[in-house]
């Protein structure tokens, strides 16, 4: 039985279309998106504004279709696109609406604690609660889907309004649909018992979204959130939000994780940031974006404004390149499913141990994935040797990890993360130090020296039989330099570590990876790799900038391997090339290599393939020397 076309690799290709751009050349836009290197188009369809004439009373039709002969840009583009064999996915934002509609349906539009509703540029918020969302959304899909053929939805900005397009915080919604549907009193601002209102409220709209467009047409895809038939992910840079240099692969690999079936798309943001559509993004900065999500597997998707004649992006350049490339070699894209063996779960709330550990995994290259510590229970952690615990505190399915530990994996947590951990090696917890005044000159004693705790440092009682180090030396004067002595050994464990069941549990007491996060400090990094489990870590000679990526998909084996060499302040920069090298292939047998970017063989002997220079990035493809 043939699969449906979204389990299979394309590349995706956004125009989201001012209202002026209604009369665009449909055959130009396309020739523009396959030269491009892209088979699917996103276009703007219907929500705010209706690119085709829409019969439905609540929507508003867009005025400059007057310029097309047909008076249907979206019956135009459909039928030029299936020509082509192009397709076409509808872009929909019910988020807002305007003045008359708002005025004629108050019980739509948000409304703040202060009673105020949300304009902004003439158009007033509405609220997923609200009948606009619950009934009148489905009467606009349905009309599309009984006019065109179309091969996707993607529902743009689907929440509850807390936050406009300035980023000014509004509050909860107040609106009577909410104030009906929320058990209790409305908050102000947003707070964990909200916050679950508003997701079940939109999981509900979702699976209702997608049974609609299933039972209507069951060859079109559904674009959102986890629950969807594709992940939807936006790559954009933000001004005034610090960079992660990894927010991307962190993102596609949260979701495969979890979903490893699944595809995610990640879309990625041509231009600066969304008051400034029209500046181009950085090409070494654009091109982490694609490269970061085809080497998790991800399916790559380029956003601009209006048309390509219109935004002529410097960015686009390395964008069709990469597209290109993805296109060109779809063999090692389908069904691609990551072959890291250790788990790197992200814990809710504050991130700098777990950004601090995902540093150091990757310049120490130990290949891992990354997993929302809530999907720990809905997940198969078998196929992982080590599973990686930042800084948790008390998690909320334990036994989750006392299971996986028991049957034969490492449990490696860091900082609070014992708590309800029978895995772990700790007798009882005698103490916190979470200040930065309370932990302000206490150092461990480490193979290189004296280590600084950043961050948080607990005192625990090891478990009988627990194997210890890495001593605290208790806190003296740190000025003036007169005063600076007394740092004595006081026992305290800094790492800890015994068997449990078939496995073992390892705890290091303290936020090793905030240490390397904010200070930069190798030797935080080299005290949490050095504990790691022997063999997880790939040989080679690539120095630390050079990120490892080893995946499957069917009988072949793939490594990406990323120069992270540009990364810099704030800032992607162009990356310096890596010299010849070699790898030890993390899989036993006998295989032949090809270097994709490249483009010619690779020298394999005795497990290890001699790799050429890398300058971007290289793709290694391998298979069975004898299939």
């Amino acid at each position: 039985m043939s699969r449906v076309w979204w389990r299979e690799p394309f590349r995706m290709f956004q125009t989201n279309l001012r209202e002026v751009d209604a009369g665009l050349d449909v055959e130009r836009v396309l020739d523009r998106l396959e030269e491009f290197g892209a088979n699917a188009w996103l276009i703007s369809v219907g929500g705010i504004l209706s690119n085709y004439p829409t019969g439905l009373d609540f929507q508003t039709r867009n005025p400059h279709l007057a310029e097309r002969p047909s008076g249907d840009l979206i019956g135009d583009a459909v039928a030029a696109a299936r020509r082509r064999g192009v397709r076409v996915l509808a872009r929909m934002d019910f988020s807002k609406i305007d003045h008359r509609r708002a005025e004629r349906h108050p019980e739509w539009c948000f409304v703040s604690p202060a009673g105020e509703r949300q304009v902004y540029n003439g158009l007033t918020s509405v609220c997923p609660s609200g009948d606009y969302y619950q009934v009148k959304l489905f009467e606009v899909i349905g009309e599309v889907l009984d006019r065109y053929e179309i091969d996707g939805f993607f529902l743009n900005w689907m929440s509850f309004n807390e936050v406009d397009y300035s980023r000014r915080y509004w509050g909860v919604c107040h609106c009577l649909a909410c104030a009906r549907r929320y058990d209790g009193e409305l908050p102000e601002r947003a707070d964990a018992r909200w916050r679950a209102f508003t997701r079940a409220t939109l999981d509900d709209l979702h699976a209702r979204i997608r049974a609609e467009i299933a039972g209507r047409r069951p060859e079109a895809a559904l674009i959102l959130g986890e629950h969807a038939d594709i992940v939807f992910h936006e790559a954009n840079n933000a001004v005034g939000r610090p960079l992660w240099h990894h927010r991307t692969s962190e993102h596609v690999s949260a979701a495969k994780s979890y979903r490893p079936e699944v595809p995610v798309l990640v879309n990625s943001v041509g231009f600066v940031d969304m008051p400034y559509r029209m500046a181009g993004e950085e090409p070494h900065h654009f091109a982490q974006y694609l490269l970061q999500a085809i080497s998790r597997g991800a399916i790559p998707s380029t956003y601009i404004m209006g048309t390509p004649d219109d935004s002529p992006y410097e960015c686009l350049e390395v964008a069709g390149e990469l597209t290109r490339f993805h296109r060109d070699h779809a063999e090692v894209y389908r069904d691609l499913v990551s072959e890291a063996r250790t788990l790197l779960v992200r814990p809710e709330g504050e991130r700098a141990e777990f950004q601090g550990l995902y540093l150091a995994l990757l310049e120490r290259h130990v290949p891992f994935d990354v997993l929302p510590e809530e999907k720990l229970a809905a997940s198969d952690l078998s196929r992982y040797e080590l599973v990686v615990l930042p800084d948790a505190g008390a998690l909320s399915r334990p036994e989750v990890l006392d299971a996986y530990a028991e049957s034969g994996g490492t449990v490696l947590a860091t900082g609070s993360s014992d708590v309800g951990l029978a895995c772990l090696p700790v007798a009882r917890r005698l103490a916190a130090y979470t200040t930065e005044e309370s932990v302000r000159s206490l150092h461990l004693c480490g193979d290189r020296g004296m280590v600084p705790v950043i961050g948080a440092f607990h005192v625990v009682e090891p478990a009988p039989g627990a194997e210890t180090g890495l001593p605290a030396l208790s806190r003296a004067r740190y000025g003036p330099p007169e005063k600076c002595h007394g740092h004595l050994e006081t026992g305290h464990p800094g790492w800890l570590s015994a068997p449990y069941g078939r496995g073992r549990g390892v705890l290091m007491p303290w936020t090793v990876g905030r240490g390397y996060r904010e200070t930069g400090l190798s030797a935080h990094r080299d005290l949490f790799a050095d504990r790691l489990p022997a063999g997880l870590a790939v040989g080679t000679g690539l120095p630390e900038q050079a990120e490892i990526v080893p995946a499957r998909a069917g009988d072949l084996r793939v490594i990406h391997l990323l120069n992270r060499s540009g990364d810099a302040d704030q800032r992607f920069r162009r990356p310096l090339p890596i010299a010849e090298s070699w790898l030890d292939l993390p899989w036993p047998g006998e295989w032949e290599a090809h270097a994709l970017r490249a483009d010619r063989p690779l020298e394999v002997d005795g497990g290890r393939v001699r790799l050429p220079e890398i300058g971007l990035f290289e793709v290694v493809k391998l298979s069975n020397k004898y299939s």
